[in-house]
């Protein structure tokens, strides 16, 4: 069992919480994943480390409610405890060598993931620019954790409520325009927001790493539930990545596969809210 020792809610749909897990702490590197099970019937989830502390032995996770699982997470409370929890695992990220400036790219709750990539780097050095961006003011997290580990932060939102209007996209195009020049960018967030940054950094041939999040089952590379097409091959997310070279990714491959139990989801969604109401 792995105790909560602490929880916070950022907003409605976004919950991070602390977990005792020496083991995983002493071994997680920015980039690696775990895999949790709330109970022995439970369905298992994979997420992204979002910071870890060696010395106290905890890691730290945060997580969208978009399923139910994560529903169920999110209803605990500290002290309470979740059956299994599986890591690291994946490989963690790879930067080029020699690499002196990074520009980090995170979008809604990939923030999350982003946030150890920026501040492992910053710890080691690198000038690292950050550029975050969300729907509006209201889920913004990690403001003030990307600014303690970043030399700029752009932060924006789609619909101007905070900081620049406008997409990552937008921003990352207008450094670029003004000459900036970053020895690589690292994108995680929503599928199409890595696709679009890919599209924008291919033409200045900066090197572009994402973070893929297709299906997942057991994390060991058994299932083949996450297998994405990169430079024409078949890999393997669990154990290849998630970190890919974005300029090789079959992105629209990737979003029609994320999409496939999406139903499935919804109708367990739906049962749990009704069995709620029921109470």
């Amino acid at each position: 069992m792995f105790q909560i020792v602490e929880k916070k809610r950022w907003n409605d749909a976004v919950v991070q919480v602390t977990l005792d897990a020496p083991q995983i702490a002493r071994k997680v590197q920015p980039g690696q994943f775990i895999i949790f099970r709330l109970d022995e019937f439970g369905e298992r989830v994979p997420l992204t480390v979002a910071d870890y502390d060696r010395e106290a032995g905890t890691i730290t996770l945060i997580f969208q409610l978009v399923g139910d699982s994560t529903r169920r997470f999110a209803q605990l409370e500290e002290g309470d405890a979740i059956q299994d929890l599986v890591g690291p695992l994946g490989m963690p990220t790879e930067l080029p060598e020699q690499a002196k400036s990074v520009c980090v790219i995170g979008g809604g709750v990939g923030c999350a993931i982003a946030y150890p990539q920026a501040k492992h780097l910053h710890q080691k050095g690198l000038e690292v620019d950050t550029i975050v961006g969300f729907r509006n003011r209201d889920i913004v997290i990690l403001e003030d954790e990307f600014r303690a580990c970043s030399d700029n932060l752009y932060l924006c939102t789609d619909d101007g409520s905070y900081g620049t209007k406008g997409s990552v996209t937008a921003v990352l195009q207008e450094q670029l325009d003004q000459g900036k020049r970053y020895d690589a960018v690292i994108a995680i967030g929503p599928v199409s927001m890595m696709k679009f940054v890919c599209q924008v950094t291919k033409p200045y041939q900066i090197k572009t790493i994402v973070s893929l999040n297709p299906i997942m089952v057991d994390g060991t590379g058994m299932c083949g539930g996450c297998r994405v097409t990169v430079g024409g091959k078949i890999r393997y997310a669990c154990v290849d990545g998630p970190d890919f070279d974005g300029h090789q990714v079959d992105f629209d491959e990737l979003m029609r596969r994320n999409s496939t139990y999406r139903q499935q989801e919804q109708h367990a969604c739906r049962l749990q809210l009704g069995q709620k109401g029921e109470q």
